[in-house]
């Protein structure tokens, strides 16, 4: 995928509501595999480098989707400006058709699911899509924030 920027006051705190600074590197970067797999994301050899804001990712994960999810998890948390995505994506069959790249979207004031819904797919009765597309971070449809990246997958009309 690449290189994302994310708004580095957006999401939830690690490390019990402190910032991140430059001594607790280690900790933040323990912090991050961790917030990874208690969410269920599972990631073959996850690595995840932390330095004044950017977060570095590796391993290997089984579908496009899981990757997308790890990148936002971790690109969602307070404190995380950019994300350098160096996951691959193992494919189980040669044959296997990827999966797209969904899109990413940025929560702004006032949205809600509905009305990214309306916006992307031109029906916000399909907000459902987007919501499933981004659990387990999102636990709750009614819960999005400004400054929030969401997944928003292609699906058919």
């Amino acid at each position: 995928m690449g290189i994302f920027d994310f708004v580095k006051e957006a999401g939830e705190r690690l490390l019990g509501g402190r910032e991140a600074k430059a001594e607790a590197k280690q900790e933040t970067e323990e912090a991050l595999v961790n917030q990874v797999s208690q969410m269920g994301l599972k990631v073959e050899g996850l690595n995840i480098k932390y330095d004044d804001g950017a977060a570095l990712i590796t391993g290997k994960v089984v579908s496009q989707e899981d990757k997308e999810k790890v990148v936002l998890l971790v690109g969602n948390t307070k404190g995380v400006s950019k994300v350098d995505d160096q996951l691959t994506v193992e494919m189980p069959e040669p044959e296997a058709i990827p999966e797209p790249e969904a899109t990413l979207y940025t929560v702004k004031s006032g949205d809600t699911l509905s009305k990214i819904s309306q916006e992307q797919y031109g029906s916000a009765g399909k907000y459902m899509a987007i919501f499933e597309a981004n659990k387990p971070m999102l636990k709750d449809p009614n819960k999005i924030y400004p400054g929030q990246t969401l997944r928003i997958p292609q699906i058919k009309n």
